[in-house]
């Protein structure tokens, strides 16, 4: 019998995935957003992207080659952390604090932390609450077509007028990877089809906000679904959903805690939107997915499944 048996050590599920396939794929998907960013924005925006990769890019190198450590640009990580990064930006930002926050969150947030796999939060949305509360004027000031306008979200937070078909398309002032819903969901169609992510996440986050707004909006005279779609095609939820909640690191491993994940994300972000008092700022997507990654580990335990079989009852 012990020859019929073939006993080798984990893991015992294998396939030719590898981290830089993986990191690849994700660029593939961002591919729609950045471009329509470029087009939205102009060659601005285009710069604040090659700075801003290339600046995490060689903060990865260099710090390896401090600590001498095996150079590991090549798993793509830190490309995607830039691009993320760039794309929470506005397009009109100074190029050193682009720089500052690239190094933030290649250094400070990621390799400080032992590198791919160890960090605690997305290194991107750590950098930008980062220039958020280190730069507040220049990170919230929005241009479109040469001229500085509020984000569509500030005049929903202010009972100003919107167009939720701009807002779709992504003609409209933001950062320069969050305006176009269309070209996010693109992307985030491509993940769900090449397996990079699960559904459950952006899935149960985006449902859970949605719930939130329609019951927010009904306690407040009657249901509104411009406001609704507003809120959905708004700021960076999409962007936050389909590619940064759903970093492998940061989030849950287990089924139901990706559900779990989904719907404190939602919750959050809905009362950072909704019911916060700012009017100057009512994002609130990047801080939840940040708080969220913070209860990751608690929500992995009570939402781990049970092994086989039963507990032996004490003698």
């Amino acid at each position: 019998m012990n020859e019929l048996l073939n006993v080798s050590s984990n893991p015992h599920i294998r396939d030719n995935q590898t981290t830089s396939k993986i990191m690849l794929d994700v660029l593939i998907a961002l591919i729609p957003a950045t471009i329509f960013g470029v087009y939205n924005f102009g060659t601005r925006a285009l710069l604040v992207i090659l700075i801003t990769v290339a600046a995490s890019i060689t903060s990865e190198a260099v710090y390896d080659l401090i600590m001498k450590k095996k150079l590991t640009i090549g798993d793509l990580s830190g490309t995607v952390t830039g691009l993320l990064l760039a794309l929470n930006l506005p397009p009109d930002l100074p190029i050193w604090i682009a720089i500052l926050g690239a190094v933030f969150a290649i250094i400070v947030v990621k390799m400080i932390f032992g590198g791919l796999g160890q960090n605690f939060m997305n290194p991107a949305l750590g950098a930008r609450c980062f220039l958020l509360l280190s730069f507040t004027g220049q990170m919230t000031r929005f241009t479109l077509d040469g001229v500085t306008t509020a984000t569509p979200l500030y005049h929903m937070k202010n009972g100003g007028a919107y167009d939720v078909m701009k807002m779709f398309i992504g003609t409209t002032a933001g950062t320069i990877g969050e305006t176009s819903t269309l070209a996010i969901l693109i992307g985030g169609v491509y993940l769900l089809i090449k397996r990079i992510i699960d559904f459950r996440i952006p899935v149960f986050y985006i449902g859970t906000f949605t719930l939130f707004a329609i019951i927010y909006s009904a306690a407040n005279g009657g249901v509104d679904f411009k406001f609704v779609a507003g809120q959905l095609c708004g700021g960076g939820l999409m962007l936050g959903a389909w590619f940064m909640a759903t970093d492998y690191v940061t989030s849950p491993i287990t089924p139901n805690g990706k559900i779990v994940f989904g719907i404190c994300l939602g919750l959050l972000t809905g009362c950072f939107r909704m019911l916060a008092s700012s009017t100057a700022a009512p994002e609130g997507v990047s801080y939840a997915i940040i708080f969220c990654n913070l209860l990751v580990p608690l929500i992995e335990k009570i939402t781990i499944p049970k092994s086989f079989g039963k507990e032996a009852k004490k003698s």
